[in-house]
């Protein structure tokens, strides 16, 4: 079953539902959350460097920030073990008792008892209890949120390889490395006139516009109950059990060795935007810079990157609108 988002934002791809079955039919809307939990978030790298400078500005000098590079490589590929099948590491659980979240409130808060729950091995609720829960709530505005995250990925190796890479160029601006993503979050709303405003694009300007922001912002953050208790798990690896990690399809350093050089001229060549198959191929074969060929087969990690990346952008889709 899949249905269509009321609104999608264009900068991450929250996707926002507004549909009554998914108010009023508890089946329904577990049915939709395990039909969502199938498709992956869309993780990046993405890699800025800037630095300032003094601008005349019609007579005036100005301090302003000018950006050197800006450039993004989409890791969700590397969450299947094979794309054509769609085979991948994912698990949909639900909240625990002990982790804070939204239970149906508007504030963060653990499972009452939560202590005493953990002691007495009492079992937190399935996805279908909180599902009813939802659909039983009798909340002028709710929201039920469900969440697709990324596990097993050393964020601090690949920040730590990346800004050793840029430096090498003797680069010497302001790095930034983060790890943005896309399609990690759907929101349901209860199908009310409020709802709906607060999803039409024009009087979310016009709120902006006259100030009235400062009003409803508080009005609907304190009105609206959320039920943040769904997640969506994609490893990108997992522990062996050795003390080590096994992988779902490469490790952090097989993809840096792969997507390094490419990489690298992209820095050089002051790229912004996001590298595609088309990088890695005219990247050739990684040098010993980024990794032994002999070693890790960077060839044939390369050649299994590209087929990856085609695969999932066929059942993705690519090419739209950022």
């Amino acid at each position: 079953m899949d249905l269509d988002p009321l609104k999608r934002d264009a900068t991450n791809g929250t996707a926002y539902f507004l549909n009554c079955q998914l108010d009023a039919e508890p089946e329904t809307l577990e049915t939709q959350v395990n039909w969502w939990a199938k498709s992956p978030p869309r993780p990046f790298v993405r890699i800025c460097g800037t630095h300032r400078e003094n601008v005349d500005n019609m007579g005036k000098k100005e301090r302003k920030r000018i950006t050197d590079f800006d450039i993004s490589i989409e890791l969700t590929p590397y969450l299947y073990s094979n794309p054509i099948t769609r085979t991948a590491w994912t698990q949909l659980r639900t909240v625990e008792s002990e982790e804070k979240t939204c239970r149906g409130t508007v504030l963060r808060k653990r499972a009452p008892g939560a202590k005493q729950h953990i002691e007495l091995g009492n079992t937190k609720p399935t996805l279908a209890e909180w599902c009813h829960r939802y659909c039983a709530s009798h909340a002028g505005l709710k929201a039920f949120v469900f969440r697709r995250k990324v596990t097993g990925l050393d964020y601090e190796l690949i920040k730590e390889r990346l800004e050793g890479l840029v430096l090498a160029t003797s680069y010497r601006g302001h790095v930034d490395i983060s790890f943005p993503a896309k399609d990690d979050t759907i929101v349901v709303y209860n199908d009310c006139k409020t709802n709906a405003w607060r999803l039409t694009s024009w009087i979310v300007w016009l709120s902006m516009i006259t100030l009235m922001f400062v009003f409803t912002w508080p009005y609907l953050f304190f009105r609206t109950k959320k039920f943040d208790v769904a997640f969506a798990e994609w490893a990108f690896s997992k522990p062996d059990g050795r003390g080590g990690r096994q992988f779902v399809s490469i490790s952090e350093d097989q993809w840096y060795n792969m997507w390094g050089r490419a990489i690298n001229r992209a820095v050089m060549s002051k790229r912004q935007g996001t590298l595609d198959q088309q990088d890695l191929l005219t990247s050739d074969v990684p040098d010993p810079v980024f990794g032994n060929a002999t070693i890790d087969g960077a060839a044939n990690i390369v050649r299994a990157g590209v087929r990856a990346m085609n695969e999932v952008n066929r059942q993705l889709g690519w090419g739209g609108d950022s």
